[in-house]
């Protein structure tokens, strides 16, 4: 059984069901109108005409033949009467209304009539109800007016003023309903910069009893992140001191304690092992931080790409670059240093061979691409290596890794409001795409 398609946002289903709400209402409204109000009047009309038209005859069976053509040809005015063949009214869904009333007040009069005295219902050149009534020499047809309330006079006013109204009720639903929604925009706005490491102002909490303990509660959450950041801040940095420097000191006391006698074999592996712990430490750093607190400003992209390509190069790996016209947009310079630098490392290290850059816009991204020519792991295994800690087959003969490098640059990607793929590359190898969106 297929599913009702509902609209996705909040206020598109509540106008929908505001406004389904109204034209149930309506309908039932008119239905009550129709049957218990204007039928009822309807049939008290075609009664009290029956019995007009039924004295009437009487008169007309009752007056002298000169007198009886005079007053039918003053009765029709010179209209011709309708053909032999009795003509249904036209029926009419826009006035549904008439029709309806029109077929009631028909009927009825027919009930109350003789058997043998036709009605019909001109339209044509004026409306008119024709009678044939009885005649001592003929019968003959005349033609009255028709009442009021068999028209359906009134209603056409009635149904435009309460379609009106309901239209009304439901633009006024939709304003309430945009009122209701403006905090919740707020809301999912705060949410947003909270997200990407930015500090909302408070919002408030005056307006609706269920919207404002909402926000108290976001308020609330959002001070509570400061104080974890400050924390986590604090701890860094104390980290970063309380382990650096033993090692600061324990390198200096290496090189100090080096002699002509001394094996220079260790100090050189047991500074190599230093450098893998620094190495190690700076990940976690990274990590942690992942510039949360750098403030965006709008830069080039492309020229941060061609320096640290020269970088690349000055230590003998060369990428060969493709830079597209990118225009200026907000990012963090160190934090994107960061991210593409890990990127250009580990093709350096996993891909070695046919490394290049590209960049280039597509549907408001921009996009970077690094790619390697090397035998390393598929775009799916690369997946799983976003998380932290994860290192793939690929990495076991590598030493000081942790496992962090991708989680850093998909977290940073995250963090410009953009995201981390895997694309097989053409011909063979690997290429690793950031889509950066131009406006986050």
């Amino acid at each position: 059984m297929p599913r009702l398609a509902l609209p996705r946002s909040l206020l598109a289903r509540n106008i929908a069901l505001l406004i389904a709400l109204v034209m149930l209402s309506q309908v039932c409204s008119l239905a009550v109108l129709l049957h218990y109000v204007q039928r009822p009047r309807v049939e008290r009309t075609a009664v009290v005409f029956a019995r007009y038209v039924t004295t009437l005859d009487e008169l007309f069976q009752a007056a002298p033949d000169s007198a009886r053509d005079a007053l039918i040809e003053r009765l029709n005015n010179g209209a011709q009467p309708p053909g032999t063949d009795e003509i249904d009214p036209p029926q009419s869904l826009l006035h549904f209304y008439i029709t309806y009333q029109r077929e009631v007040f028909l009927e009825t009069l027919r009930q109350h009539l003789p058997a043998d005295m036709q009605v019909r219902w001109q339209t044509e050149g004026g409306q008119r109800l024709w009678i044939k009534i009885h005649s001592s020499n003929s019968p003959a047809w005349i033609a009255l007016p028709i009442p009021e309330d068999a028209r359906g006079a009134g209603l056409d006013a009635a149904i435009v003023l309460s379609l009106g109204l309901a239209v009304l009720a439901a633009l006024t639903g939709y304003l309430i309903q945009l009122h209701l929604n403006r905090p919740l925009r707020n809301l999912a706005h705060a949410a947003r910069r909270v997200s990407s490491g930015d500090t909302p102002p408070p919002l408030p909490t005056d307006g609706p009893t269920e919207i404002a303990e909402v926000s108290s509660a976001f308020n609330q959450m959002t001070q509570t992140l400061q104080q974890a950041e400050a924390t986590r801040a604090v701890m860094l940095a104390g980290i970063s001191h309380d382990i650096r420097t033993p090692l600061t000191k324990l390198r200096l006391a290496m090189a100090m304690a080096i002699t002509d006698q001394g094996d220079d074999n260790f100090v050189v592996a047991a500074e190599a092992y230093l450098d893998q712990i620094d190495t190690i430490l700076q990940q976690f750093m990274d990590y942690a931080g992942s510039g949360e607190r750098e403030t965006a400003q709008p830069g080039d992209l492309n020229a941060l790409v061609s320096r640290l390509a020269a970088d690349f190069a000055g230590l003998g790996h060369e990428f060969a670059l493709s830079l597209g016209p990118l225009p200026e947009f907000a990012f963090r310079p160190i934090t994107m240093m960061r991210l593409l630098m890990n990127l250009m490392q580990n093709a350096v290290v996993y891909g070695r061979v046919g490394l290049a850059v590209r960049t280039w816009v597509q549907n408001g991204s921009a996009y970077v691409a690094v790619c390697d020519r090397g035998e390393g792991l598929a775009p799916q295994e690369l997946e799983a290596l976003k998380a932290p800690f994860q290192r793939g087959r690929n990495a076991r003969s590598q030493s000081g890794g942790t496992g962090l490098g991708l989680a850093i640059v998909e977290r940073i990607a995250r963090l410009h409001g953009g995201s981390l793929q895997f694309h097989a590359r053409e011909g063979g190898g690997l290429e690793v795409w950031v889509v950066l969106p131009l406006h986050a």
